[in-house]
Parts: structure tokens; C-alpha cells; sequence
């Protein structure tokens, strides 16, 4: 637990909030995601969205996380640890997202200082990696903030809001972490 926020994995009692986060959030997050599917935000929807993720967590394919507000158990936002790669590889890749009320004052960075150390130490991993728009100005910030260096740009990566988009590609190794840190 840090001392802003905590992270725990996503369970069925998190519904109503993600539900009005994600609801009360939509449009600030549109362009930067992939459509979401029409029952997303059901509790049908949601359920599926759980059963998922214990799928890819038994598998080892991906870490789920929540984000919360530690004064108050406030749902922020998410971060997905996805596309886990063991063997010579050791890597995995992030995806988040932010709660429009909660967007840049810092709480993803805290939740990043929280998640990447124990990427690192804790799963073993070697190189974490992310990608986001080269118009999502806070997102850069939060990934350089972070540790993260910029390695390039990968044509039409991700289908984002219906759309196949450029994105750029970053990356973080322990000792990037551990320096942006202060370790």
C-alpha cells in the first residue's frame, strides 16, 4: 500500500464503482481507448470482464489491478499488466486509465511507483513496456515520470476509438525504475 493510493486485483463487490467511474468518464476517455462493448458497463458485462481476468491471472498472462484512493477506498482508475513473457523475455507490457475527476494530480504516478518495483522484484520481470498516442501529452508524462524511455513509433499499433492509430512505444528496466524512484 502506498501512502495515496493502493492496488488491489478487481473483485465483484468493485462493480458500482467502476461502473460510474467508467460511466462518468466515457467521454474523456474515448480517444484513447478501444470501443468498448455495447454491455460493457452490465453486470453481465463486468462479470465477463472478471472472468477474464482470472483466465489470464491463472494462465500468467496478466496481472489486473485496480487503483484506489488510500485515504478513502475511492476507485481512481486501472492498470493492466498484460501480455506477460517469461522464458528469455521476461517482459510485459501496461495499459491504464484514469477517472476523469482523478486525472492529473498524480495518482497514476504514485500507483506506477507502487506497480513497477514490484514487476520487477517480486515477478522477475526484466523490461516492462507501454504504448500511447503521440497526442496523449499526460500519458507521456506519466510513462517519463515513471522511468520510461521513449524507443520509437509503431505504425498503426492499436485500433483506438474505431480507428487503426500510430502510438509510441516505451520502455522501463529495473534500473530505469529504480533511478526515477530515487532508489
Amino acid at each position: 500500500m502506498g501512502r495515496r493510493v493502493y492496488l488491489r486485483h478487481p473483485t465483484k463487490s468493485d462493480y458500482a464503482q467502476w461502473t460510474r467511474v467508467r460511466a462518468d468518464s466515457a467521454n474523456f476517455l474515448k480517444p484513447w481507448e478501444p470501443i468498448w462493448p455495447r454491455d460493457d458497463l452490465t453486470p453481465r458485462g463486468f462479470r465477463r470482464r472478471l472472468d477474464q481476468y482470472q483466465r489470464d491471472r491463472k494462465s500468467g498472462r496478466s496481472l489486473p489491478y485496480l487503483i484506489f484512493d488510500a485515504r478513502d477506498n475511492r476507485l481512481l482508475g486501472g492498470v493492466n499488466v498484460s501480455n506477460i513473457r517469461r522464458g528469455i523475455c521476461q517482459t510485459a507490457t501496461i495499459g491504464y486509465w484514469m477517472g476523469a475527476d482523478y486525472a492529473g494530480q498524480g495518482y497514476m504516478s504514485a500507483a506506477l511507483a507502487l506497480l513497477l518495483p514490484y514487476l520487477f522484484d517480486c515477478q522477475g520481470l526484466h523490461r516492462v513496456e507501454a504504448a500511447c498516442l503521440p497526442t496523449n501529452d499526460a500519458s507521456i508524462a506519466v510513462l517519463r515520470k515513471a522511468g520510461f524511455q521513449m524507443e520509437g513509433k509503431a505504425r498503426s499499433y492499436l485500433c483506438i476509438n474505431g480507428a487503426w492509430e500510430d502510438h509510441l512505444l516505451f520502455s522501463a528496466l529495473r534500473s530505469d525504475v529504480m533511478m526515477s524512484v530515487g532508489f
